[in-house]
């Protein structure tokens, strides 16, 4: 089957591309509006991009009547914004903070998330997530239907006992991100396997433990 990306529409581009780049991390982004409501949104156009400087990037796409969604407003607007790691606790109110709500009314109280003072950023972290970045604004890009955002990290916020700060890895044995599939659909990451230098594959609760790899 060949597809000429030239003869299909923007939804239908985005329909496959969004179901076939899978599995994606999904970034549950805190910003401030105007009037100090914290809004919350899910955004599985998000990957980091390097560690000298620590950047991560998330792409926002218009809403159906082209105006911009309040995560990318509140960014152009004061350049700052809160990256969390959704896990498998706090999948389905990570989900539901894509509700459409008025942008005076803030998804984490919608969804029963509750939140904590940033170090280096006006908006807050959520605390019930096991992993939070705070970004400033690196750099942007616009097309015609997105605004994509490059952050650089200018702190990190894990749950207590995830990350090993004498070897400096994470305990992957105790961190259970969920993944987006397309549509509504979510994986997670349990079924975890290491593939050894000879390149064979083994258990990663065998030759090779979680926390080594």
């Amino acid at each position: 089957m060949d597809i000429d990306f030239s003869s299909i529409t923007e939804y239908q581009r985005y329909k496959l591309m969004a179901s076939l780049i899978v599995p994606r991390p999904i970034a549950l982004v805190t910003t401030i509006g105007e009037d100090g409501t914290i809004n919350a949104a899910p955004f599985s156009m998000f990957n980091m991009l390097g560690e000298e400087p620590p950047l991560v990037m998330i792409s926002i796409n218009r809403d159906k009547s082209g105006k911009l969604k309040d995560t990318a407003r509140n960014i152009l607007a004061n350049g700052e914004f809160v990256v969390h790691l959704a896990d498998e606790d706090i999948a389905e109110r990570m989900h539901r903070c894509g509700d459409r709500l008025p942008p005076d009314m803030s998804e984490l109280v919608h969804v029963g998330l509750t939140h904590s003072p940033s170090r280096g950023v006006r908006p807050p972290r959520i605390v019930e997530a096991p992993v939070a970045f705070e970004c400033r604004l690196w750099e942007k890009l616009e097309t015609p239907s997105r605004h994509i955002f490059i952050g650089q990290v200018l702190w990190l916020h894990a749950r207590e006992g995830l990350v090993d700060t004498e070897k400096w890895r994470v305990r992957l044995q105790d961190y259970f991100p969920v993944g987006r599939f397309g549509a509504s659909f979510y994986t997670t990451t349990r079924d975890r396997f290491a593939i050894n230098a000879d390149g064979g594959e083994s258990s990663a609760d065998r030759s090779t433990t979680i926390d080594e790899i």
